[in-house]
C-alpha cells in the first residue's frame, strides 16, 4: 500500500527534476521556499542537474519496463549534443537509461527482500567530444516494500509442559514468528498473535506470543496432553494481512496431589513353607516419584514383615519365621501405605496415607518325613558276624504322627551291600563281616518315604565307624637285605629290625621279638622300643660251606588276644675288608677237578652258538646265488610260442621272428642281429650262410642248431622256435598267400587237374569258379 507521503515524493520528483537538495521527508519544504528550523527561508539555488535518490515499488507487475525517473542537466539545450551515461549496481542490465532524454527504467521485477537499495553514478557527456560536461554524481534507487511475505514460525510443532493445578496466567512457553517484510515501513511486518485452538485452557499474548494458562485446577489425571494452535498475522492484524500458524503440544506435568489408596483388601492364603507369601498394592494416580510408596506393618509383627518392591510399587509380605499349620492357622495385622515424597501445596486437608487389614490363612502342606537326628554316627566292631546289629534310625511324618514311614538304603552309597535296614523300624544290620583294615568308615544314606505318598521322601547320612579288633599279627616293617662277613666275630651286630601292625590298640603297640634258643649262628636282643638287634653267636663264616642262612624271627603284640607271626630273615655270607665293608657275596669258583663253574659253562655255550650261526649264514649265501632271468623285461619277446587271436594279419606280426627267412633262406640278412635277446656285450656277428638249394626242413633246423651252438651271442638257455616253412620237393610249390597276386582272377587253376585224385575236389572248387569257364 502506497502512503500519501510516498506519492508526494514521486510527484515532486517529476515537477522538479533538477533540485539542489535531495528529495527526503525532512527537506521537502525547502523546495517551496519554506523556512527551516532556524526560521530562515531557503531559496532554491541553481545547481547542475539532479536529485540524489529515487524510489521504486517492488514486485512491479506491469508488462512494460517500470519507469524510475529522469536525469536532466541544464547543460542540455535540447539539441541532442548531451549524452547521459549510467554506471553502478545493475546499470546496463537491471537499470537502463535513455542517452538522449535521461529517462531511467527498470527491466525486471525487483524484490526488496533480496536487495533494498541500489547505488548508481550518473554522467553527462558531450556527444561529439565525449568530454564530461558535469562531474559524476552518485544517487540511490530505494525499493519500497509491499506486503508480500507471510509470517513464519521457526518450528511447525513446539513442545512445552506446565505443572498441573497451576494458577491462571502461569507462563507455559513463548513462540515468535518472523516476517521478511520491512519493519520500518508501514505495517507489513507488524505481527499480532492469536490462539486458534486450545481455549479455554490457554491464552496467548498478542504482542510477544507468550502462552499462558487460562483455566484454574487443570488436573493431569483428568487430561494430560493439549494441542494449542497459535496464529501470527501481519498488517497489525488488519483485514488483508498475511498469517502463519504453529502447533504447541503442551503436557501437564505431575504433582503429588493424589494420595495412595487401597482398592483391593483381599486376605492372602499362604502355605506353611514360608518365603514371600503374597503382595498387596495401593493405587496412586500420580506418576514418577510422586507415586512412590512405602509399606509397613502397624505396630510391627513377630511372624511377618512387609517390604516395598521399588519396581512395581507393591508391598511384599514375607515370613520372618517358619509357620506350622498344626500349631496356628490364622493371622491378622494392619498394613500402612504412604507417599515417600510430599508436596507442601497439597498436604493441607488431605491424608497422604491409607490402611488395610491383612488376614493370613495358613494352608496345610504335605511335608516329607523328618529324622530325629541328622546325621547319624554309629560304631560297630569289626569281624562281627553277618546279621549283627549296627544301629537304629527313626523318622516321623510331621503332618500326622500316625502315618507310617518306610525305610530303605540308597544302594548307590552301599555298592558292596554290606548293610541292610528293616523297612518298618529302621534297624540297620550287617550283611557281611566288616574289616577295619579294609575300610575304617562306611557312609551310607538312609531314605524315609511316606507310604501314603511315595513322592515325599527324606534322606539322612549315616556314618558307621568300624572299631578295631586285634585280629592281625605284627610283621616286618620292611624287606631287609642282611649280610654277615666271613671274618665276623661273635656277638657282632649285623641287622636292626622293626615291626608294624595294621591294628590300632588303644594303648599303643608293644612288640616282642624272639628266635629259637638253639640257633648256633645268630641271636636276637630286644631293644624294648619295638625294634631288635640281630647278633652273631659265633665267628668265622665261609661262603663255600654256606652262602645263605634263613633266620626265623617270632614277633608278638601285647593286645588281647595276643597275635604273633614268624618272619624269616635271609642272611647272606659275603667277603668283607678289614673294616667290615662288603666286597662280594657271590660263591667262590671251585677248582676244575670239582667241576666246571657256571661262568665257564656259559662261555662254552656262547662259542657253540656263534659257530652255528656262521654255518647257517654260509649255507644261506650259497643258496641265494642268482641265475640270469629267462626274460629280462616285458618288452623282450623271443622266438617262443606266439599266439594270435586275430583272424587276419598274422603274417604282419614278425616281431618275434623273421618268418620270411624260413620261406626264402637265401634272402636272409647276414648282418641282422637277433631280436629275441639283449646281449650283455657286443661280439662280431658271425653267422654262416643258410643252407643252399632249399634243403629239407630237418636239415635246415639242424644247421641252425649248430649255428646257435657255436654262436657266442646265443642265450644260455633252450628256446622253442616254430618255422612256417613248407619244405622242398612239393609239386605245388608254395601255397602261401603272402606271395600271391592282388586278385583271385590273376591265377590259373587248370594245373590242379593234373595233380591226381587227392586234389580232385580242390580242382573242382577252383576250376568251377574260373571266369573263363563260366563264360
Amino acid at each position: 500500500m502506497i502512503t500519501d507521503r510516498v506519492v508526494l515524493l514521486l510527484v515532486l520528483s517529476v515537477l522538479w527534476p533538477s533540485t539542489a537538495l535531495p528529495f527526503t521527508p525532512g527537506n521537502i519544504g525547502n523546495l517551496f521556499g519554506m523556512p527551516d528550523s532556524d526560521g530562515r527561508t531557503l531559496q532554491r539555488s541553481k545547481r547542475g542537474w539532479m536529485w540524489n535518490q529515487f524510489f521504486l515499488l517492488e514486485e512491479y507487475a506491469g508488462n512494460d519496463h517500470q519507469y524510475v525517473g529522469k536525469l536532466h542537466s541544464n547543460m542540455d539545450r535540447g539539441d541532442g549534443n548531451v549524452k547521459y551515461v549510467l554506471t553502478g549496481d545493475g546499470a546496463g542490465s537491471l537499470f537502463l537509461i535513455d542517452e538522449k532524454s535521461g529517462d531511467i527504467h527498470a527491466t525486471k521485477r525487483l524484490d526488496r527482500e533480496e536487495k533494498a537499495m541500489y547505488s548508481l553514478n550518473a554522467k553527462v557527456l558531450d556527444r561529439r567530444t565525449n568530454l564530461e560536461l558535469e562531474p559524476d554524481t552518485e544517487f540511490n534507487i530505494k525499493i519500497h516494500d509491499i506486503n508480500d511475505n507471510e509470517p513464519k514460525f521457526a518450528k511447525e510443532t513446539y513442545f512445552a509442559s506446565v505443572p498441573e493445578m497451576s494458577e491462571v496466567g502461569t507462563s507455559v512457553a513463548t513462540v515468535t514468528a518472523n516476517d521478511a517484510d520491512d519493519e520500518t515501513y508501514g505495517n507489513s511486518a507488524k505481527l499480532v498473535y492469536s490462539i486458534l485452538q486450545g481455549q479455554p485452557y490457554f491464552s496467548v499474548d498478542s504482542e510477544n506470543g507468550t502462552i499462558k494458562t487460562a483455566l484454574p485446577g487443570m488436573d493431569r489425571e483428568v487430561k494430560e496432553n493439549y494441542q494449542v494452535v497459535i496464529q501470527a498475522k501481519d498488517m497489525a492484524g488488519q483485514m488483508g494481512g498475511l498469517s502463519g500458524t504453529t502447533t504447541v503440544s503442551i503436557t501437564l506435568s505431575d504433582v503429588n496431589d493424589s494420595p495412595p489408596r487401597f482398592a483391593n483388601r483381599k486376605s492372602p492364603h499362604i502355605s506353611e513353607r514360608g518365603g514371600a507369601i503374597g503382595r498387596i498394592k495401593a493405587d496412586d494416580p500420580d506418576v514418577g516419584r510422586n507415586a512412590e510408596m512405602e509399606y509397613s506393618i502397624v505396630g510391627g509383627h513377630d511372624t511377618f514383615n512387609i517390604i516395598t518392591d521399588q519396581t512395581t510399587q507393591e508391598g511384599v509380605i514375607i515370613i520372618k519365621k517358619a509357620l506350622d499349620y498344626e500349631s496356628k492357622r490364622d493371622y491378622e495385622f494392619r498394613v500402612e501405605v504412604k507417599n515417600t515424597y510430599l508436596d507442601a501445596r497439597f498436604i493441607h486437608g488431605l491424608q497422604f496415607k491409607d490402611y488395610a487389614t491383612v488376614k493370613v490363612t495358613v494352608e496345610d502342606v504335605d511335608e516329607p518325613p523328618v529324622f530325629t537326628r541328622n546325621p547319624y554316627i554309629i560304631e560297630v566292631h569289626e569281624d562281627t558276624a553277618a546279621g549283627s546289629f549296627v544301629g537304629v534310625v527313626s523318622a516321623r511324618d510331621p503332618d500326622a504322627d500316625t502315618k507310617p514311614v518306610k525305610y530303605s538304603i540308597d544302594r548307590h552309597t552301599d555298592l558292596e551291600r554290606l548293610f541292610n535296614i528293616d523297612s518298618v523300624n529302621g534297624t540297620i544290620t550287617t550283611l557281611k563281616a566288616l574289616d577295619r583294615e579294609m575300610s575304617k568308615w562306611h557312609n551310607i544314606s538312609v531314605v524315609a518315604t511316606e507310604i501314603n505318598n511315595p513322592r515325599q521322601t527324606t534322606r539322612v547320612p549315616v556314618f558307621i565307624k568300624v572299631l578295631d579288633v586285634n585280629d592281625n599279627a605284627p610283621e616286618f616293617a620292611m624287606s631287609y637285605d642282611t649280610f654277615v662277613c666271613e671274618n665276623v666275630k661273635a656277638g657282632q651286630l649285623i641287622q636292626t629290625i622293626s615291626a608294624v601292625d595294621t591294628d590300632e590298640p588303644l594303648v599303643g603297640h608293644k612288640f616282642v621279638f624272639s628266635i629259637s634258643a638253639t640257633n648256633p649262628n645268630f641271636t636276637i636282643a630286644d631293644r624294648e622300643d619295638n625294634t631288635a638287634n640281630i647278633l652273631t653267636r659265633r665267628g668265622g663264616f665261609s661262603r663255600r660251606e654256606m652262602s645263605m642262612y634263613f633266620l626265623p624271627v617270632v614277633i608278638s603284640d601285647n593286645d588281647y588276644p595276643i597275635q604273633s607271626s614268624t618272619s624269616t630273615l635271609i642272611v647272606r655270607v659275603c667277603a668283607c675288608d678289614s673294616r667290615g665293608n662288603m666286597q662280594t657275596c657271590n660263591p667262590e669258583v671251585l677248582p676244575f677237578s670239582d667241576g666246571l663253574t657256571t661262568g665257564a659253562l656259559v662261555a662254552i655255550l656262547l662259542c657253540v652258538v656263534i659257530l652255528l650261526m656262521i654255518v647257517v649264514l654260509f649255507a644261506a649265501l650259497r643258496r641265494q646265488r642268482k641265475k640270469e632271468p629267462l626274460i629280462i623285461s616285458k618288452e623282450d619277446v623271443r622266438d617262443n610260442v606266439v599266439s594270435y587271436n586275430d583272424e587276419g594279419g598274422g603274417e604282419e606280426d614278425t616281431q618275434a621272428f623273421d618268418i620270411g627267412t624260413l620261406r626264402n633262406p637265401e634272402v636272409m640278412d647276414a648282418n641282422k642281429l637277433r631280436r629275441d635277446i639283449i646281449p650283455e656285450m657286443l661280439f662280431p656277428f658271425r653267422r654262416t650262410s643258410p643252407i643252399k638249394d632249399n634243403a629239407d626242413v630237418r636239415d635246415f633246423i639242424s644247421g641252425r642248431l649248430q649255428e646257435n651252438d657255436v654262436d657266442p651271442t646265443a642265450p644260455p638257455y633252450d628256446s622253442l622256435a616254430t618255422y612256417a616253412y613248407e619244405g622242398s620237393g612239393s609239386l605245388a610249390e608254395s601255397l602261401s598267400s603272402l606271395e600271391s597276386g592282388a586278385t583271385e582272377g590273376d591265377h590259373d587253376y587248370d594245373y590242379l587237374s593234373s595233380w591226381g585224385p587227392p586234389f580232385k575236389k580242390l580242382a573242382e572248387m577252383y576250376i568251377g569258379k574260373s571266369p573263363d569257364r563260366e563264360a
